[in-house]
C-alpha cells in the first residue's frame, strides 16, 4: 500500500454501519470508470452509491479514499474471475493466452465502453498526486508480475522457449491487455478483440 493508508481505509472499520460498504464500492466502480476522478464529485458518488454524502463522510475520510478502496474492490474482483480461468489451463502458454482473452472480453460492448479504472487512472492522476499515483501503478505492476509469472511457468513447462526474453514479453503483452482496454472505449466488438488477444498470443516462441 502506497501513500498515507490511514487516509486510505474506510472510517471506524469495526463500527457497525447502515450500509454494506462493498456494495456501494461495487456501485462507485461504474461512476469512476465513467467520468474519472477529476469529474466525479460527492454528489456523483452519492447518486452512485446510494447515500448521503453524510453516509460516505462518516465511512471515508474523502473522495480519494473512496477512490482507493473503489480501486482495491475493483482489482480484488477481476483477479478473483480471472483465477480459475488461469487455473484451468493447462500450460503457461494457455495461461497467458486466457488472460489476455479475459481482458479481450472485457474490452467490447458496454464493458468496454465504461474503461478500465486502472488504465484511465494511470493517465489522469499521474501528473497531480503522487501518493495517489503511485498506488495505481502498484496495481498495473501486479497485472505485470502476474503476467511475468505465467511467462516463466511457460518457459519452466516447456510450453514456451526456455530461452525466451520473459521481461520483454511481460512488458509487450502488457501493453497489448492494456491497449485493448483502451479500445474498447472506442466501441470495438468481441470478436475484433478476441482476435487481437489470440494475435498477441502468437507472439510467444
Amino acid at each position: 500500500m502506497t501513500g498515507h493508508p490511514s487516509k486510505n481505509r474506510p472510517r471506524n472499520a469495526g463500527r457497525p454501519r447502515e450500509f454494506d460498504v462493498d456494495t456501494a464500492l461495487d456501485r462507485a466502480v461504474r461512476v469512476f470508470r465513467q467520468r474519472g476522478y477529476h469529474a466525479t464529485s460527492i454528489s456523483d458518488l452519492g447518486a452512485a452509491m446510494q447515500l448521503t454524502p453524510g453516509s460516505i463522510y462518516k465511512a471515508f475520510a474523502d473522495k480519494r479514499a473512496v477512490f482507493v478502496a473503489t480501486l482495491d474492490r475493483y482489482t480484488t474482483q477481476r483477479r478473483q474471475i480471472m483465477a480459475p480461468l488461469l487455473a484451468a489451463a493447462p500450460n503457461g502458454r494457455e495461461k497467458v493466452r486466457a488472460m489476455l482473452q479475459f481482458y479481450a472480453q472485457a474490452a467490447h460492448g458496454e464493458e468496454g465502453r465504461d474503461g478500465c479504472l486502472v488504465v484511465g487512472s494511470v493517465v489522469e492522476i499521474s501528473t497531480f498526486d503522487a501518493d495517489l499515483a503511485a498506488h495505481v501503478v502498484s496495481t498495473l505492476q501486479g497485472s505485470e508480475a502476474l503476467l511475468r509469472g505465467l511467462i516463466e511457468e511457460g518457459m519452466a513447462d516447456g510450453s514456451i522457449a526456455a530461452d525466451a526474453d520473459a521481461h520483454t514479453l511481460t512488458l509487450a503483452l502488457l501493453s497489448v491487455l492494456e491497449g485493448l482496454r483502451v479500445l474498447g472505449k472506442c466501441g470495438r466488438n468481441q470478436a475484433e478483440m478476441l482476435a487481437a488477444a489470440d494475435a498477441a498470443a502468437a507472439i510467444l516462441p
